[in-house]
């Protein structure tokens, strides 16, 4: 029998348009690190303050041109940008004098620092979403190609039914898709705009703080003045860190299920060959080593081990302490979250499934046994549990004799079920004909007659296929509208401080 091999994931999901447009856009922008969101909010802070008339609008050019000389230094190729409020407000006295430091009327570092790292961390949950919506689209397309590609299932480390692989891969995508609604809710948490709210009990200034979240392009506000660097500032990254996780273990089980097969001398499913996805062995010259699937694991474990971090960290301290608030330690977390969502698309991209092999592995085994106790239970009406114990002797005399589910004679399939049922009720005769027998076996025949909602047959995998790209597009809408709300919020700010500038 010639050996059909087919090619998994060609098709490109259709988000990579967004993730494109975003790298093009970060190319020509300064970073939005800590220097650049302390120079936003000091541009707010000058712009809103003047406005309110809790700033002199004579003064208000001079501080304006001094904090502008302070960004261009800092945006220069390869110059210094500090990160924090204390050693960036030298570099403002030094442009502009210390009449400058009225710009931090009612302000502290604890609200500013709150404030970019929220901001940055709202940053890098579009770029988790981004990613996270690329690979479950490569998911999404390559079900869609193995809608009637029957392969096994495995419970308990055991081969136990027949399924579509398109239904299996479809399986996968609905964890990403909690994944991504988990995305959207921790954002809705975590761009909210702690500004204003100085240490613990607010100020005396009367600061307009919704006019500075909406220059920021915050959503909201953090309600309460405590909470805001006290408790929302540690949630926040534990918060995330939980999405990291449940990402890791996604992609882990995905990875962990495909390893299986190279442990078998004949495996339904591998890794195409080179391109950096398998490599020989130095020893052993028939191994192909899957490396790429090596690696994808361990990265899933690094990005495991970082999620802990800011959960440890924040175990046992008092409200309000930095442990659990490092910028680099948790942008390092989410990196590293969309390092093994990218890997994980490469595997997908990298796979080769051996229909032939699959269902001969199907066929060579007795997951279509349950079928039998089913279908006279459905047809028939025999009572599932002796159904089930017919089935079961059958399995057991055809493992006992060899006999593979297609060669299962019929007359001795007849002669189990008159012993199963002897000395019962039901009838001594099998009520299903050679030809039901049969199909009752066949791996193809019963993903096709599935009928509940969610399984594998054509219709219910038609269905869910359109839903799952109507939520990835929707995701996809989601992800580009934040960042253009926020581009569009430091647009406006950037016009309003340019009408402060000297001319």
């Amino acid at each position: 029998m010639r050996q059909t091999l087919h090619r998994l994931g060609r098709n490109a999901a259709p988000v990579l348009l967004l993730s494109v447009a975003v790298a093009a856009q970060a190319a020509d922008a300064p970073p939005r690190d800590e220097f650049f969101w302390l120079g936003e909010i000091n541009k707010a802070t000058a712009v809103i303050n003047t406005d309110q008339g809790l700033l002199d609008k004579a003064m208000a050019p001079r501080l304006a041109a001094g904090l502008q000389k302070v960004l261009d230094a800092g945006n220069a190729a390869g110059a210094k940008r500090p990160n924090t409020v204390i050693t960036f407000e030298p570099l403002l006295i030094k442009a502009a004098g210390e009449d400058i430091t009225l710009l931090h009327a009612g302000r502290s570092s604890q609200d500013m620092h709150a404030t970019f790292r929220a901001a940055m961390l709202r940053d890098k949950l579009l770029a988790l979403s981004t990613q996270l919506n690329q690979t479950a689209g490569t998911l999404v397309e390559l079900a869609s190609q193995h809608v009637d590609t029957i392969v096994p299932n495995y419970t308990n480390g055991v081969a136990a039914q027949p399924n579509s692989y398109g239904h299996y891969l479809l399986g996968h995508a609905a964890g990403l898709q909690r994944d991504a609604e988990r995305i959207r809710e921790a954002y809705a948490r975590i761009d909210r705009s702690p500004m204003g709210t100085t240490v613990l009990n607010g100020t005396g200034w009367p600061l307009d703080r919704q006019r500075m979240a909406d220059y920021l392009g915050f959503g909201a506000l953090v309600e309460n003045a405590y909470d805001a660097s006290q408790i929302a500032a540690m949630d926040q990254p534990v918060e995330v860190a939980s999405i990291v996780t449940a990402i890791a273990l996604h992609a882990g089980n995905f990875v962990e299920d495909v390893l299986t097969q190279y442990a078998q001398p004949r495996p339904w499913i591998l890794l195409e060959e080179g391109g950096g996805n398998t490599y020989v062995s130095s020893a052993m010259p028939q191994k192909r080593n899957p490396g790429l699937l090596n690696n994808t694991r361990s990265e899933a474990s690094t990005a495991l081990t970082l999620a802990m971090g800011p959960v440890l960290q924040t175990h046992n301290i008092t409200p309000g302490m930095p442990d659990p608030k490092d910028v680099t330690q948790n942008a390092a977390m989410v990196d590293a979250a969309i390092a093994v969502l990218k890997r994980w698309d490469r595997v997908l991209k990298a796979l080769v499934i051996n229909r032939d092999r699959a269902l001969e592995e199907l066929n060579s085994d007795w997951t279509a046994s349950q079928e039998l106790a089913d279908v006279l239970m459905r047809d028939h009406g025999l009572p599932f549990r002796v159904g089930h114990h017919f089935a079961s002797e059958v399995v057991t005399h055809a493992r006992e004799h060899g006999i593979r589910p297609p060669d299962f004679p019929y007359a001795e399939a007849r002669r189990i079920y008159g012993e199963a049922v002897k000395g019962t009720k039901y009838q001594a005769d099998l009520p299903m004909d050679e030809a039901a027998f049969r199909a009752a076996l066949d791996p193809r025949a019963i993903v096709a007659a599935r009928a509940t909602a969610g399984g594998p047959q054509a219709a219910e995998m038609a269905r869910m296929l359109e839903l799952a790209r109507k939520r990835l597009a929707a995701d996809a809408g989601w992800a580009s509208a934040r960042r253009d709300h926020i581009d569009d919020a430091l647009a406006r700010l950037d016009r309003d401080f340019a009408r402060l500038l000297p001319p």
